[in-house]
């Protein structure tokens, strides 16, 4: 029992080092992955919410250049904005990424995982040597968290957390990181093709 709590500690220690984290590159999984037993919707409790504003609003008032279907991420304001209809909008509160890894563009949606296993790249274990190499999908610990929305071609994902607490900061590197309940909602409205705009300018309300 002492060990079992020991090696959790060394994990939480390993990965709480790198929390903003969230790029992978392809690997292999391990052989043997039958120790992890947690659950397809781990981390969907109350705990999850982490502050206030973790809420999904509508908003109606978006410009109408955006059609139905896609997705609107603003790192002015925090919010991820998923297009109902001509100028009707979800917004999902997001964690953005730090000052140096900063983008925008214009980008798709080109796959959707259930569950995504994460594989640090090399950068991130040279940063953090202590990583581990692998995390499989439904792990609680998992830097995915519960779904992954992938960009184009690139590394960069919209993905659920094992660390809601972050969600309103700029802690990630370079992905879009949400609640685990908000990205499984996402998750169902988002089509694979769906376009995604990436930008600072901002849409909510500042009165």
């Amino acid at each position: 029992m002492r060990r079992t709590i020991f090696s959790h500690l060394l994990w939480a220690l390993a990965v709480s080092g790198l929390l903003a984290g969230c790029a992978t590159q392809g690997a292999p999984a391990p052989s043997s992955t039958s120790a992890y037993r947690a659950g397809p919707e781990f981390g969907l409790g109350a705990r999850a919410l982490g502050r206030e504003g973790g809420q999904i609003t509508e908003m109606t008032t978006f410009p109408s250049t955006y059609a139905p279907g896609e997705i609107v991420v603003s790192f002015g304001d925090r919010r991820l904005y998923y297009v109902e209809a001509r100028g009707r909008v979800l917004s999902y509160p997001i964690a953005i990424p730090r000052e140096q890894d900063r983008w925008e563009g214009v980008t798709t949606i080109s796959d959707k995982k259930v569950n995504p296993s994460w594989v640090p790249t090399a950068d991130m274990m040279r940063e953090n040597p202590r990583l581990p190499s692998y995390v499989p999908g439904g792990h609680p610990m998992n830097p995915l968290g519960a779904r992954a929305l992938y960009l184009g071609t690139t590394t960069y994902r919209i993905h659920g957390t094992d660390a809601p607490w972050t969600i309103g900061d700029a802690a990630s590197k370079g992905c879009i990181r949400m609640f685990n309940q908000h990205v499984l909602d996402l998750y169902e409205r988002v089509e694979l093709g769906a376009g995604v705009t990436v930008t600072w300018s901002r849409f909510a309300s500042t009165s």
